[in-house]
């Protein structure tokens, strides 16, 4: 029990929130009346992210392929859960509802009954049956296709996602499926978002989420793309949206269904519960952050950094993931932006470039190598490593949309030391938030208040960065949780204990108010060095040298596909760590 927290008496109700990462699954037990967090688990998906090697058969899989195996969800139900409940020491019975979250956009093709394709006797081998992760980056040419077409004809949805449809979302991800496994194609009944899979085997009934909808499957204003657009992209996915995505829209805060009795014996539960409809790991954190009103950015920063951020209306803001009615609460519009790669890059640098030495320092002072390169380099003025780097490691999300982009570095000598490359790209990723922010103010959707979760959030000479880089205090978020928060709060919503996800997340949410302020003297310094980033970013990005494209397309080549260097493919993209649970803040 948390010490401020009021005791448990036998009247008081609890909710539970699973939130989904890259890498595990949490589940945490929240009280309805005040939000005070009582009990969490974790469970590590046994098959973590299949990015090299396919687990079932060995089959080396090609590049910028990312999968999951969708059973490693329900483990979650059936571990997490039962041990978060015995570790708060509530009486499960007092449970009202459970809610869920998930990355995105993360798919899978099922069959009818919402069986994955993977479990289908014989299909274990054919990497297209299994879940599409959020970062899986394999769909960029049908990406490329889905963006020359709408922009040929006019088409007015593209404008709600900046100008541009990303790789990681649904139909470039269904289109790859159906050009590379047309036989899979045909035998999926849906390609399903794994927020709702989820809530589907929490319920027994399949109900899509409006969140992913609308920003991963190009739902506005009621329609999905056009069954003529489809085809004039291939005859064969004309019937995708209406065939193969279209299905009932739940909103945020209702009710999916109830507790079903299989899902009950799993979780420990009561059957009957309410089950809230599934959601975003972004945007199901606005509540627990108090992050709801128009004009207040959220960055949930992990392994990657979503930002979302509500307005009262509409405004096309270039590479902007999308704008959504009531993607994030009801009536308001909710826009999305982010960046592809925050926390792995920093962990990624840790893992594969920082010398022995670091590590075994870092260990006989009790502190993890993150913690240790921030001691380091957190004193040095700003600019004084003379370095500027460019945070596209894992492509550029916002805003520009483009997966085939790769990390640089400026400025680098033999007396350039590790901790100095480290805080670089700390910067870097600062300045790609700025460039979000002043986007976004540019087009007409001012950014008034900055609040940041996530687990890069314990980091405080981070944080200090980002609020001397953007000129503006940095809130965050109280719990560390925030996203299964965000799930319990919703879960309270469904359950009827609050009329609205507002109204929760005043009880239910906490937030740390200007936590971070800038410092003058160091965001004069940072608009310096923020001015280079801007001329390297769109000296790279905007079609001044189109090296990063040629080098992705010639490393394609070599390796033919997979070929024999996966072994080298599987040293260069070594797994970090769960964002809500990096090292960089620990």
């Amino acid at each position: 029990m948390p010490a401020s927290a009021a005791p448990i008496t036998p009247e008081d109700r609890f909710v539970i929130g699973v939130d989904y990462g890259t890498l595990s699954g949490r589940a945490l037990v929240v009280r309805v009346c005040d939000g005070a967090e009582f009990g969490t688990a974790t469970h590590e998906y046994p098959h973590a992210v299949m990015d090299t090697v396919l687990a079932a058969t060995g089959e080396k899989l090609p590049p910028e392929w990312a999968l999951q195996v969708p059973a490693d969800y329900v483990d979650v139900l059936k571990t997490a859960v039962p041990r978060a409940i015995a570790a708060s020491g509530i009486d499960p019975a007092q449970v009202i509802g459970i809610g869920t979250d998930f990355t995105a956009s993360t798919p899978l093709p099922v069959l009818a009954d919402g069986t994955p394709l993977n479990e289908v006797p014989g299909l274990e081998s054919r990497p297209h049956a299994y879940v599409k992760l959020w970062k899986h980056h394999a769909a960029q040419a049908q990406a490329d296709r889905i963006n020359e077409l709408a922009r040929t004809r006019g088409e007015t949805w593209l404008p709600r996602y900046g100008g541009l449809i990303s790789s990681e979302w649904e139909f470039a991800k269904g289109l790859q499926l159906l050009e590379e496994d047309p036989e899979l194609y045909a035998r999926m009944d849906h390609f399903v978002e794994a927020a709702d899979w989820i809530v589907w085997q929490l319920t027994g009934s399949y109900v899509r989420n409006a969140c992913t909808a609308g920003y991963k499957g190009i739902l506005q204003d009621g329609a999905y793309p056009s069954r003529e657009f489809l085809a004039a992209l291939n005859p064969e996915f004309a019937g995708f949206a209406a065939d193969k995505i279209a299905q009932e829209i739940g909103q945020l805060g209702e009710r999916a269904g109830v507790l079903s009795e299989q899902a009950a014996a799993w979780t420990g539960l009561r059957a009957g519960i309410a089950v809230a409809v599934g959601n975003v790991d972004a945007h199901v954190t606005a509540p627990a952050a108090q992050a709801v009103e128009p004009g207040q950015m959220l960055a949930i920063m992990g392994t990657s950094t979503c930002h979302v951020m509500n307005a009262t209306g509409i405004t096309e803001v270039p590479g902007m993931c999308g704008v959504v009615d009531g993607g994030i609460v009801a009536g308001l519009y909710g826009y999305e932006a982010g960046q592809s790669g925050v926390g792995d890059i920093f962990a990624w640098y840790v893992n594969n470039q920082v010398p022995g030495r670091y590590h075994e320092e870092a260990a006989a002072r009790g502190l993890s190598v993150h913690e240790y390169l921030t001691s380091l380099i957190q004193d040095q003025p700003v600019g004084g490593h003379g370095l500027i780097a460019l945070d596209w490691h894992s492509g550029n999300r916002s805003v520009l949309v483009d997966h085939e982009l790769s990390g640089t570095l400026i400025g680098a000598t033999l007396a350039t030391r590790a901790e100095e490359v480290y805080r670089a790209l700390f910067e870097a990723t600062a300045f790609g938030t700025r460039t979000i922010v002043e986007t976004f103010a540019a087009s007409g959707t001012p950014v008034t208040e900055f609040i940041a979760a996530g687990g890069l959030i314990k980091n405080p000479f981070l944080m200090q960065v980002y609020s001397d880089v953007l000129r503006m205090p940095v809130s965050t978020i109280v719990s560390d949780q925030g996203p299964a928060l965000g799930s319990a709060i919703h879960a309270a919503v469904a359950a009827g204990a609050y009329p609205d996800v507002r109204a929760a997340g005043d009880a239910m949410g906490r937030l740390n108010k200007s936590a971070f302020t800038p410092n003058p003297d160091a965001a004069d310094a940072y608009d310096l060095l923020f001015a280079e980033y801007t001329l390297l970013h769109d000296y790279f990005g905007r079609g001044g040298n189109d090296v990063m494209h040629r080098l992705k397309a010639m490393r394609r080549d070599a390796l033919g596909g997979a070929g024999e260097f996966a072994g080298a493919l599987a040293a260069d993209q070594s797994e970090p760590s769960d964002p809500a649970e990096s090292e960089v803040g620990s």
